[in-house]
């Protein structure tokens, strides 16, 4: 039944005004706070083709001063200065690979706002290694507790199966994330599951965004601005979810030229069309285009290439059922485009549109298939007048999904989502003050059918209200990050107030401690449950209304604490260690286990995620070596039975590198090795065959029938190990230039180059075990212009 009506009542209601009360403070403020002082603030961009800068280190320093202020330019080259009293000022701007730039600027008066925008060419030469990179002055900067920063020239340097670089691939390499397996794996982060974790493209929810091959995602590499991975402890900016966020935002449409890429390997075909409507001008604005788009083409190249790398049977092993397959029988498409308006004064309004298709079929009678699709609006506000930058989103998106196995009933999801946020960042002189609000709308229809032959169905619309508020302070060596979220959630009737910190504190130059922490709560629940190992149809739905037995409420809790160090070695390595707690306070899960109408829907458990990861990078001109080491427990406590997840990997090891060489760096070679010891499993007593008695004793045929086989589990859950897993991909590519923008790239890749056996899953009724990927030769080919 729908409901949009907010209708709280006795402490709920305190509490709502506490929410609505921090609402208006926020929107106060951003009417009241003007600017008092001077300030000087700007973009910087690549003078090549109009990009923003991000993450480059911007100096202000007052003429006949030696003390220089320093700070970042943002994923979009922004960087502000203000509270600056009238005077002549010097502005320097650097970024590894471009020449560095000096900029005077005078402000008059008090109360004068001065715009820059400044264009970094670049350089024939990289820049010397006593300048600091930008990722580590903005480490120095930032609090940056249990934050990845990824680009997408990361996710190019690192070896990929079939020769195509994906974000899905590179988030397994990163510390403290963990994934299943090849072949529709799933990838859990510090002990959180996939539904935990909320991924954000260009400021929107979006669900699913890995397909079935679990290799590829649906974003395009080459359009990735920055990804942001908050792997615990994230601040009051992001909620709705108690494990993690992977934060992603694609860049603008080249300004200067009709530039672009087509790709292909045995894998996919892709492509890549960007370009000005509107160039770079002299007053700094323009209109900017970017279209991606990607197709499998493992149902033309599968059979004849791979044919041997196709397990007998998987479909959602150790849960639903078992189906025999084809030779990586996998269908998908991927359709993005972005519009990009940019004024002269730092204000952007991207429009953006999005299509995912994925279809897994082993034949007429079995398959599943999912589409996610679409759009928004986000902007970016630059008021001449105030020293408050505005940014906002306003998006909606709907996915659906559908399994088909034979005679069996319908299992399917939907899910829309609609989104509305508006956050307002302040700047100060040693202060940052970010704070705003969000609606978000959740529109479910939900359908399954599971093994007892019970029905669950759920149709629902819910809402959830938020606001924030996190205030940053540097303190000499000290920076202080506190934040509060409040969160609404009107179908459940809660507010959850979550309290969030962090702090970095620098012992010297090199080294820094750091910690942050807080509460986090969500409303959404997947299908998949910790006895699966593979599980292609994952579903959607929000909280039951009705009470559950154990919980309290039924609202998902968690509480985090990070602590760690950062230590810059030398100008070339640096290590990162951190310690981390997940306490999930309160977990639902679907009944899987259902029999009768009369049995529960959902059950309530607990958890915690205790780890530690440590990690290394060594970055000297065109040779990047790194490699990070995880320990975890993962555990969850269902009816006071403690046991580990299926995802509970005790030991995880990470080798990967490139090094460019050759005549001006035109070879570039890549390796990645991958260890993770074993994952629990539950196991097997026996099989048995089920007459369907118990669900329907009239039409059972109990005289000739011989009933479905069914498995015994042993009673100690998870109590058994598969075996460990080790892995080496290796790729070489080599640049072939073509003329003027143009260069041709051919990449040969081997995954599992020493063909390990690694198990993925045992076939419990077949008493065999389905292996991941054996070895895989690959050869692709990539035009660029």
């Amino acid at each position: 039944m729908p409901r949009f009506i907010f209708s709280p009542r006795g402490a709920s209601r305190r509490r709502f005004r506490l929410l609505l009360l921090l609402l208006c403070l926020t929107a106060a403020a951003g009417t009241c706070v003007r600017a008092q002082n001077g300030i000087i603030r700007g973009k910087l961009f690549d003078a090549a083709d109009g990009a923003p800068v991000p993450f480059a280190t911007v100096q202000l320093s007052r003429s006949g001063s030696n003390e220089p202020r320093g700070t970042n330019t943002d994923a979009e080259g922004f960087f502000s200065f203000s509270q600056l009293t009238p005077g002549e000022y010097r502005l320097l701007a650097t970024f590894v690979g471009y020449d560095s730039t000096v900029t005077l600027v005078t402000l008059s008066a008090t109360n004068e706002i001065e715009y820059l925008r400044l264009l970094l060419d670049p350089a024939a030469v990289s820049l010397t290694a006593v300048q600091v990179s930008a990722r580590r002055q903005r480490q120095r900067d930032d609090v940056a507790v249990s934050r990845l920063t990824v680009m997408a020239e990361d996710i190019l340097n690192v070896p990929a199966v079939g020769g195509t670089p994906d974000l899905a691939q590179y988030l397994s390499v990163l510390p403290g994330v963990v994934s299943s397996g090849d072949q529709g794996g799933q990838l859990y982060i510090r002990g959180g599951s996939p539904v935990q974790n909320k991924i954000l493209l260009d400021g929107m929810t979006l669900y699913n965004p890995f397909h079935s091959i679990g290799l590829f995602s649906v974003f395009e590499t080459e359009a990735i601005g920055v990804a942001e991975v908050h792997t615990a402890g994230f601040n009051a900016e992001y909620g709705g979810r108690i494990s993690a966020i992977v934060d992603l935002s694609t860049r603008a449409g080249n300004k200067r030229r009709l530039a672009g890429l087509a790709a292909v390997s045995p894998f996919q075909a892709r492509a890549l069309v960007e370009g000005p409507l509107r160039p770079l001008g002299e007053s700094g604005g323009s209109v900017s285009f970017l279209l991606t788009g990607k197709q499998s083409l493992l149902p033309y190249t599968g059979e004849r290439l791979y044919g041997y790398a196709a397990p007998d049977n998987f479909f959602t092993a150790g849960s639903d059922s078992t189906a025999t397959g084809a030779a990586l029988p996998y269908d998908y498409r991927d359709l993005y485009g972005k519009l990009t308006v940019s004024g002269g004064n730092g204000s952007q309004l991207d429009l953006f549109g999005f299509r995912f298709t994925d279809d897994f079929s082993l034949g007429e009678q079995t398959g599943l298939n999912w589409s996610n699709a679409g759009g928004g609006g986000r902007f970016t506000l630059v008021p001449p007048t105030s020293d408050i930058v505005i940014d906002g989103v306003l998006a909606a998106s709907a996915y659906n999904i559908a399994l088909r196995e034979g005679d069996r009933g319908p299992r399917s999801s939907g899910i829309a989502h609609y989104t509305a946020r508006l956050d307002f960042t302040w700047f100060g002189g040693a202060d940052q003050l970010a704070y705003g609000f969000e609606f978000n709308g959740i529109n479910t229809d939900f359908t399954f059918l599971n093994d007892g032959g019970v029905t669950f169905r759920q149709e629902d619309f819910t809402s959830e209200l938020n606001g924030y508020a996190r205030y940053k302070r540097r303190l000499g060596d000290l920076i202080v990050e506190p934040g509060l979220r409040v969160q609404y959630y009107a179908s459940l009737n809660t507010v959850s107030v979550e309290p969030r910190l962090g702090m970095k504190y620098a012992l010297n130059d090199g080294l820094r401690l750091k910690a942050a922490g807080g509460w986090y709560s969500q409303n959404l629940i997947a299908t998949q449950n910790d006895l699966d190992i593979v599980n292609f149809f994952q579903g959607y739905l929000v909280g039951p209304e009705s009470s559950i037995a154990g919980a309290s409420d039924n609202l998902q809790r968690a509480v985090h604490a990070v602590g760690g160090l950062e230590w810059e070695a030398s100008s070339a390595l640096t290590l990162n260690l951190e310690g981390y707690y997940k306490g999930f306070t309160r977990l639902l899960e679907l009944n899987r286990g259902k029999l009768r109408a009369t049995d529960p829907d959902f059950v309530a458990l607990s958890g915690t995620a205790t780890g530690a990861d440590v990690a290394l990078e060594y970055r000297s001109g065109g040779l990047r070596l790194a490699g990070n080491y995880g320990l975890a427990w993962v555990n969850r406590t269902e009816d006071g039975v403690d046991y580990p997840t299926s995802y509970d990997r005790r030991h995880t090891v990470n080798l990967y590198g490139s090094h460019e060489f050759g005549p001006q760096q035109r070879w570039n070679a890549g390796f990645r090795f991958t260890f993770g010891s074993a994952f629990p499993f539950t196991q097997t007593l026996g099989i048995i065959q089920d007459s369907g008695l118990d669900r329907n004793p009239v039409l059972a045929d109990f005289l000739t029938g011989n009933g479905s086989p069914t498995v015994l589990l042993s009673a100690d859950r998870n109590g058994g190990r598969l075996s460990d897993l080790h892995r080496l991909d290796l790729s070489l590519t080599r640049t072939l230039p073509l003329g003027g923008n143009a260069n041709l790239e051919i990449t040969g890749t081997v995954t599992n180059a020493y063909n390990r056996e690694n198990t993925f899953y045992v076939d419990r009724l077949r008493g065999g075990r389905v292996n991941q990927l054996p070895l895989l030769p690959a050869l692709a080919a990539t035009l660029r212009w």
